[in-house]
C-alpha cells in the first residue's frame, strides 16, 4: 500500500516591541522574516505595524482588497454610509516581478459617523460590523486590517518581495510582527496569508487549530464572520 505523503512546514514568525514607543523603521523587521525564508514556501507572507500612521493617529485605518472595481466601489459605499472618511487612496505599492496578480488594494481612514452608531454602541463596534457586513456581503472584498494608527499588510509570496512590493521599508513602528506562511490544510491566497486582524489586534500563527471547526461556529453565534479560510482568523476574533 502506497504511504500518503504530506508536505509539512512549520511557518516563520517574528515580533518586536519597543517599550518606549520609539519607531523603528521596517528595515529591521525585514531583516528579521527574510532570515526564516526556508520556513515558508512562497504561498504567503505579511507584516504588521503599530504607530504607522501618526498624521492620522486617531482613525479607523481600513485596509481593503477587491478583486475588481466593482467591488471595490461596492465596498466604499458601505464604508462612507458608517463613517467620515477623512482620507482615502490606494495603498502604495512599487512593481515587484515575483508578485503577479495582485488584488485592488486600497484604504479608508475613518471616524464613525454619530447617526450610524446604535444606542449603546462604541466605534470600535460599528468598525467590527462594518468589517463583517463587508467580508461577508460583497463577493470580492475583504477588509483585511482595521485598527488605530496601526496597518497590515499581507499577501501571496516571499516575505522579501511583499516587503518590497508594500514599500515595507518606508513605514516606521514601534511595534513589527512579520510571518512567512507554509499553508498544509489551507489556501494560499491573499486573504488567507498572516497577520489576521480586527481593530487593533494583529495575530501571526504557527501550527493548525485542531478545533477550528467549533472555534468557527462559536465565534458566527456572536455575528462575527469567519469568510478567509484559515484557521488563524477565528484567533483574531
Amino acid at each position: 500500500m502506497k504511504r500518503a505523503d504530506k508536505d509539512m512546514g512549520g511557518c516563520g514568525l517574528i515580533g518586536f516591541i519597543n517599550r518606549d514607543g520609539k519607531r523603528t523603521g521596517g528595515e529591521a523587521i525585514i531583516r528579521g522574516i527574510v532570515n526564516m525564508r526556508e520556513r515558508g514556501n512562497g504561498l504567503g507572507a505579511g507584516f504588521a505595524g503599530y504607530g504607522i500612521y501618526p498624521d492620522y493617529a486617531d482613525c479607523f485605518a481600513l485596509h481593503l482588497m477587491c478583486d475588481s472595481d466593482s467591488a471595490l466601489e461596492e465596498a466604499a459605499r458601505v464604508v462612507e454610509r458608517y463613517f467620515l472618511v477623512r482620507d482615502h487612496g490606494e495603498i502604495p505599492t512599487r512593481p515587484n516581478p515575483r508578485i503577479v496578480n495582485p488584488p485592488i488594494l486600497y484604504r479608508f481612514f475613518v471616524r464613525a459617523r454619530p447617526e450610524a452608531l446604535a444606542e449603546g454602541e462604541m466605534e470600535e463596534d460599528l468598525v467590527v460590523r462594518t468589517v463583517m457586513e463587508i467580508n461577508d456581503k460583497i463577493r470580492g472584498a475583504y477588509v483585511f486590517s482595521s485598527g488605530r494608527n496601526m496597518g497590515a499588510f499581507k499577501g501571496v509570496g516571499e516575505p522579501d518581495d511583499l516587503a518590497d512590493f508594500y514599500r515595507i521599508d518606508e513605514y516606521g513602528a514601534y511595534t513589527w510582527i512579520a510571518h512567512t506562511r507554509f499553508p498544509t490544510n489551507t489556501p494560499g491566497w491573499w486573504g488567507g496569508a498572516h497577520p489576521f486582524t480586527i481593530l487593533d489586534w494583529a495575530i501571526v500563527h504557527n501550527g493548525e487549530l485542531s478545533s477550528y471547526g467549533i472555534d468557527k461556529r462559536y465565534l458566527e453565534s456572536y455575528g462575527y464572520k469567519c469568510t478567509l479560510l484559515t484557521d488563524t482568523e477565528v484567533v483574531a476574533y
